[in-house]
């Protein structure tokens, strides 16, 4: 676990090697004036000298990793990019798609859709939007480096019409292309081209680039300076298209603070370091809701945790077997599915901050199947059963991954002890998230814990979950390699069936195949709170996200 020396001075600014600079108090105030003058006049200014400016400060135990909003595609990473930069299309606080760098949109033909763009939108750099950014921006989304392209899939061209109109091409029909858009973030084609970034990030390949901390988007706040696995400090951006909506808040100044220990962001959210705790410790919630200083918000997550298997490499990587790769026989997966007891972990280890399920998306998207989320039911004796009728009545050993976030391992412990009782002799292995997430994308785990967080629309988890992984966008994040040509057709079909009903019977037909399969093992659903000062006010999403700009400070 970390943990800070001293306290926390979240207004402090950086230099380029992410130190910090000058006396805490003096460092404060300057830093506090310099982001004020790049954030332009402020509502506090107008109401007179004494007012304090509205600067949020958010601590989680998660860090973005970097800034380039193509380079990677992680909830974390999401939560701070997309302060920064604009997608065609964003959500409503009811979650509901709404127009943002897209003002409307229509299928002009079969495989064709075409997006009016907005006027008048400026870039931080006050360089204007245009037809030229967008057409560049889904291209470089689209690339072999981005890990946005699995959206993208059947995207085989976009086009200028005029300055403020471009034409998606397809290759097939797809009746929901405009919810893919929605985490496809639009840059400014000149300032990647200044910068040699024309590409996305190569994150798996650690690629250093100047998009990793650096940021010149169309949205509500500006980058002020990121250093990775401490802190990024945003800014007002003056200019913001959407300045004058009414649902906006008052914030003039965001840091984003990684504290990865659950005692320290608790501590400096009650000693008033810290205004907001994306993720409190779980033991802690109902404790921190009979505190009247601070207010916790609860929605039910739009994601999902699973358990991944290997089932591509005919020896497993991390286990003591020679020659074999058990997870590849389905009876394997169902005993690790009757080997962990998840009521009793969302009971004893997420303090009931949970809900076990069986399916692998939830009900907010569209085509969940009630029945499907029953489980297979804890059954340690069966689960040795199904061991032996696979061959391996002496069960076997095996390396599980985790990320080192306290709540994650403490999963992932329990789910090794439950393992290890039926014969699957699991050790625990945890990594730091940039070391952690690159073996989802590049399937180098043989057993792994992870969770997804969908889209509204089916098909995006089936491509990037379950699909064959081809390089061209499909399987992104299967992180087992799991390949059923089967399914494949079918997750395509969907993609490609432009009647909704007919859609969701197909979403159907590959939920059941999926879960009779059990290429994953889903857990649960995760209870999502926020623990904040009573002078926050938010609205949360069940994506786990915060949307800054209806953020207020009282």
């Amino acid at each position: 676990m970390t943990a800070h020396r001293r306290p926390i001075d979240p207004t402090a600014p950086m230099n380029p090697a992410g130190r910090w600079l000058g006396h805490p108090v003096q460092r404060g105030l300057a830093a506090l004036g310099l982001l004020l003058a790049l954030a332009g006049p402020t509502a506090t200014q107008a109401a007179g000298p004494s007012a304090a400016p509205a600067l949020l400060r958010i601590a989680s135990a998660f860090d973005p990793q970097t800034m380039d909003p193509h380079g990677l595609a992680l909830l974390y990473h999401s939560r701070v990019a997309y302060q920064l930069y604009d997608a065609l299309v964003n959500r409503d606080a009811a979650y509901q798609l709404e127009p943002a760098l897209a003002t409307s949109w229509q299928m002009t033909g079969p495989t064709r859709w075409r997006f009016k763009l907005r006027p008048g939108v400026k870039f931080h750099d006050g360089a204007p939007f245009t037809a030229d950014d967008a057409v560049f921006s889904i291209e470089r989304a689209r690339g072999p480096t981005s890990q946005r392209s699995f959206t993208l899939k059947g995207i085989t061209a976009v086009s200028k019409v005029d300055a403020l109109t471009i034409d998606v091409q397809l290759d097939a029909p797809d009746a929901v292309l405009p919810e893919k858009l929605l985490l496809i973030a639009m840059m400014n084609k000149a300032w990647c081209q200044q910068h040699g970034v024309e590409k996305a990030q190569d994150y798996n390949g650690k690629q250093e680039t100047y998009a990793v901390r650096h940021a010149n988007g169309t949205g509500p706040f500006k980058l002020l300076a990121y250093a990775p696995d401490v802190q990024a400090q945003l800014v007002r951006h003056a200019d913001w298209w959407g300045r004058a909506d009414a649902r906006n808040g008052n914030l003039q100044a965001v840091n984003f603070i990684t504290i990865k220990s659950d005692a320290t962001r608790l501590a400096a959210l009650t000693s008033g370091e810290i205004d907001l705790v994306l993720d409190p410790p779980f033991q802690d919630v109902e404790r921190l809701k009979r505190d009247p200083k601070i207010s916790v918000t609860t929605a039910t997550d739009l994601g999902t945790q699973y358990l991944g298997f290997d089932q591509a490499r005919d020896e497993l990587l991390h286990s003591d077997l020679k020659g074999r790769n058990p997870f590849k026989d389905r009876r394997v997966r169902q005993a690790v599915a009757h080997a962990i007891n998840v009521e009793l972990i969302v009971q004893k280890v997420l303090r009931g901050q949970g809900t076990p399920t069986g399916s692998f998306i939830a009900p907010l998207v569209d085509g969940h199947l009630p029945e499907l989320d029953r489980r297979l039911p804890h059954d340690p004796a069966r689960a040795r059963a199904l061991l032996a009728e696979a061959g391996y009545p002496n069960g076997f050993g095996v390396t599980l991954d985790c990320v080192n976030i306290a709540w994650r391992e403490a999963v992932c412990q329990a789910s090794a002890a439950m393992l290890s009782q039926v014969g699957i002799r699991t050790q625990l292995r945890s990594s730091p998230t940039n070391q952690f997430f690159p073996k989802l994308s590049q399937a180098t785990a043989s057993f792994v814990e992870f969770g997804w967080t969908p889209a509204t629309d089916a098909w995006s988890t089936l491509n990037g979950l379950f699909r064959s992984f081809d390089p061209t966008g499909g399987g992104t994040f299967n992180a087992g390699r799991y390949c059923n040509p089967q399914l494949d057709m079918l997750i395509d079909a969907v993609r490609t069936e432009p009647d909704l009903t007919k859609r969701r019977a197909r979403v159907g037909v590959a939920l059941r195949m999926i879960h009779d399969d059990l290429p994953l093992l889903p857990l649960y659903r995760r209870k999502l709170n926020w623990a904040m000062s009573t002078k926050v006010q938010v609205v949360q999403w069940p994506s786990d996200t915060i949307e800054l700009r209806w953020a207020r400070l009282r």
